[in-house]
């Protein structure tokens, strides 16, 4: 008969304890310790599957490095993010807002995958067969090489997976998958934590790559045991404004690439549609000449994207004004307020200050700030800035510029977008040695000076208006 004991196990660090406590120890998180009754293997129990690695130590240079030739991925976006393309064996963890298309996303990946014969499994734990049909039929995907599995029991999940031998694995999700080794329900840490553990010792033995789909915290993170983020190879978050078609795809954690890439998707009848030219669709309802509007050419990544800040100064009828930022870092709204109203004598005090990145994209490099000082000015003046430059600096606290990195990519991408000026920090230019054609690289030391360059002059704006 097995044996079961009693611990108390922490909701937000996975942490087991033998008595209950009002704190935890380990995270110092009050009220998250539950009570969790875990049930011993039985005499007999076959041995969990383990990783099909040597048994003994190895010479680095003796160890082979085949079977990792990357898995091509049709859909761009993804494969970017991914590195380019998925590793054999690998556990990738993609988490974000219910509603947001996780699911929608890998139903996709795994019907573009089916199609060069190769089986895929999708294992459903939230929704039905029928339900899975559905969607596939919206996003027409016809192929049979594609298998839905309905079923959240981790025994019978893996009994299936060794018995088709499929060439991917889905898993939706993470938290609906329960063991009849352990006695505490389904999503608790403690199953969470064994079944992850089950499922990547089989992938790894089998080196198929594994999905994870995980749920999300109301504070934006993944739930269950902080550790199901350190046993997988692979964290992924897919952002986006509910109210916005753009969807950002996000590298957190990769031992097989860069966590500096993003994806950028398009919400559409077909599905997640790829958006090859961010910019481009960033900037497609830009109102020129329009005051309280700048463009900032950001990286994400090795990726520039030019992308649209919008501000709006408005007299406060409050005792104190407000500052609203949307897409922006606040406490860089307010050292770029605080730079403006001390360094360039901007009347900002009796005023409230709302900026927004345009399309849902969260900017949170320093290069932004130049743009984001130029709309708030441009506002508060109703001057607006001239339709044919884009700005690219970070703003110090003595009102200087200071450079950023990865220029040249920047430059080239604002002279695709037709844009004939960048305004850049003086230091910058210095080591700039060719600019685009037909791209005039503007230099300023201060921001003081950058202000009198970008903002269009009154008679000029009136007219313009």
């Amino acid at each position: 008969m097995a044996k079961t004991k009693t611990r108390y196990v922490c909701q937000t660090c996975g942490s087991a304890q033998a008595k209950w406590m009002g704190k935890c120890p380990d995270c110092g998180e009050w009220n998250t310790l539950v009570e969790m009754v875990i049930q011993e293997p039985a005499p007999g129990r076959p041995a969990a599957l383990v990783a099909g690695a040597p048994t003994t130590p190895q010479p680095l240079p003796d160890i082979p490095a085949d079977g990792y030739e990357r898995i091509p991925v049709p859909i761009g976006e993804l494969s970017r993010v991914l590195g380019g393309g998925i590793v054999p064996g690998s556990v990738v963890l993609i988490s974000g807002d219910p509603g947001i298309g996780k699911s929608t996303l890998l139903l996709q990946l795994c019907a573009v995958l089916a199609e060069d014969g190769g089986k895929v499994l999708y294992v459903s734990g939230e929704e039905s067969a029928a339900q899975i049909k559905l969607r596939a039929e919206r996003l027409g995907i016809t192929t049979p090489n594609v298998l839905v599995l309905a079923d959240t029991h981790l025994e019978s999940v893996m009994a299936h997976i060794e018995k088709t031998q499929p060439r991917v694995v889905v898993v939706d999700s993470v938290q609906s998958i329960y063991s009849d080794a352990i006695s505490s329900g389904a999503g608790s840490v403690t199953q969470v934590r064994d079944c992850s553990t089950q499922l990547l010792r089989l992938a790894k033995s089998q080196t198929f790559p594994l999905f994870l789909v995980g749920h999300v915290t109301k504070e934006g993170a993944i739930a269950g045991p902080r550790v199901l983020e350190h046993m997988v190879d692979t964290v992924l978050y897919l952002e986006g404004e509910r109210f916005h078609s753009f969807r950002l795809l996000r590298s957190v954690k990769n031992r097989f690439g860069s966590t500096n890439e993003v994806g950028v998707f398009e919400m559409a009848e077909k599905g997640l549609v790829e958006v090859r030219n961010p910019s481009e669709a960033f900037l497609a309802e830009r109102l020129p000449n329009s005051a309280g509007s700048a463009i900032a050419v950001t990286m994400e990544g090795t990726r520039p994207i030019l992308v649209e800040v919008q501000a709006l100064t408005s007299a406060t009828s409050f005792a104190q004004p407000r500052r609203t930022a949307n897409g922006v870092d606040f406490n860089r709204l307010l050292l770029i307020t605080a730079v403006l109203s001390k360094r360039v004598r901007a009347r900002l005090a009796d005023q409230d200050i709302f900026v927004n990145v345009v399309g849902g994209l969260e900017v949170q490099e320093p290069a932004a700030d130049l743009a984001i000082a130029a709309a708030i000015a441009s506002s508060a003046r109703n001057r607006p800035v001239a339709a044919d430059l884009a700005l690219v600096g970070e703003v110090g606290l003595s009102g200087e510029l200071r450079s950023v990195g990865q220029l040249p990519r920047r430059l080239n991408e604002a002279a695709k977008l037709g844009f004939t000026r960048v305004l850049v920090p003086k230091t910058a230019t210095r080591k700039l040695e060719h600019p685009p054609a037909g791209l005039q690289v503007l230099g300023a030391r201060t921001l003081r000076e950058a202000l009198e360059i970008a903002l269009m002059p009154a008679a000029a704006a009136a007219g313009s208006g």
